[in-house]
Formats: structure tokens, C-alpha cells, sequence
């Protein structure tokens, strides 16, 4: 899949990778941009410094364009975030990004990933429902928002075996 993704960039070739801490300005500018209470450099330090956390970046020849963060225990695993930079959504990435991901995971043991994502972000809830995550909960106001609005979460599965 990523032969065709190369071609059509002409960018670099795109790569799934562990993150290491060069990677946390970037990660958390991402971050910041994708969603309304960002993560800052020191949150993503962190993180990455725990054992049961698994983090890749997505890059695209030089630069990273994206991550997922995951955080382990026993055989499941919860997706914390993920995020494609805003200029390359909507192209198939996130789900090239999220199934790698995935594929980590169930090779670290994990058989069972949940996420929660805010109920009216469309786009997120297409990406997961495609990649075979269902809704097993809601989280009434869940997320709050600069303006003070409180969003509902979606509390999602998928199992991995």
C-alpha cells in the first residue's frame, strides 16, 4: 500500500515509526492543532518514557505528518490520540497510520483496544467503524471546549483475535 502512497505524494516514501524524544515538538504541534486542549512536549516526554506506552509518528520523506499513542495493559490497550496534519486529512492516511498501529499492538499481545472519540466528530468515528471499532459506551459531556461547551464521547472496541 505504501508503494502507491510514495507515488502519489512524491514527497518521500511514508513511514510507520516508533517515536523517540527528537520527535516531541513536532508531536505536540500536532497535537495542538488537532484537537481543542493539546498536549505539550513535556505530556509527550512522558509518555514516551513509560514502558506500557506505544508511540509512532507518520512520516512522509523528512517530515512527520502524524502519530498515534497507545497505552498498554496486560492484553488490552487504549488508543490515547491520533493525528494527521491538517493540510494531508481526508486522503486515507489516518487509516494507513491506524492499522499499522494495530498491528504493533497485537504483536505486543494486546487483544482488545478501546478509544473514545468526541460523538460529533464524523470524520474519526468513519476511521474507526472502518478499521472494525463499535460503539460500547458514551461519556456524557466528556470534553470540554475553550468556549465552555461540554461534548459527548463515544466509548469504542474493537478486538484484535
Amino acid at each position: 500500500m505504501m508503494n502507491w502512497l510514495s507515488a502519489w505524494w512524491r514527497g518521500g516514501t511514508p513511514v510507520v515509526e516508533p517515536a523517540s524524544g527528537r520527535d516531541t515538538a513536532r508531536l505536540a504541534q500536532l497535537h495542538g492543532a488537532s484537537f481543542a486542549r493539546g498536549w505539550g512536549e513535556g505530556e509527550f516526554e512522558s509518555m514516551m518514557s513509560e514502558r506500557n506506552t506505544l508511540v509512532h509518528r507518520f512520516r512522509l520523506g523528512r517530515k512527520t505528518i502524524g502519530f498515534a499513542v497507545s497505552r498498554i495493559g496486560a492484553d488490552e490497550a487504549e488508543i490515547l490520540s491520533i493525528a494527521i496534519d491538517a493540510a494531508r486529512r481526508g486522503r486515507g492516511l489516518s487509516r494507513a497510520l491506524l492499522l499499522t498501529h494495530l498491528g504493533h499492538l497485537a504483536g505486543r499481545g494486546v487483544r482488545t483496544i478501546f478509544l473514545e472519540v468526541e460523538e460529533n466528530n464524523q470524520p474519526a468515528r468513519r476511521l474507526y467503524e472502518r478499521a472494525g471499532f463499535v460503539v460500547v459506551g458514551r461519556r456524557e459531556r466528556y470534553y470540554k471546549q475553550p468556549d465552555g461547551e461540554q461534548l459527548n464521547a463515544l466509548l469504542m472496541r474493537r478486538d484484535l483475535s
